[in-house]
């Protein structure tokens, strides 16, 4: 459980970093006052992200497991 909020906690603090390189970026495109708000969402983009990328590599682990 402590691994997943560990995971959960990076995954929002890269949806932050990623936001505030796009803001500072693309000042005109990307308000200041939507920093927040565009942060959280490209943190849980990024953690769904992560979250498939891991179910997928459980699939293809366990799957090659019994293969010698």
């Amino acid at each position: 459980m402590t691994r997943e909020w560990i995971i959960f906690a990076i995954c929002l603090g890269l949806g932050g970093h990623i936001a505030l390189g796009v803001i500072l970026h693309a000042p005109e495109l990307w308000p200041w006052n939507d920093a927040g708000l565009a942060g959280l969402l490209i943190g849980l983009w990024v953690y769904g992200i992560v979250q498939l990328v891991r179910w997928l590599w459980w699939i293809v682990r366990g799957r090659n497991k019994g293969i010698p």
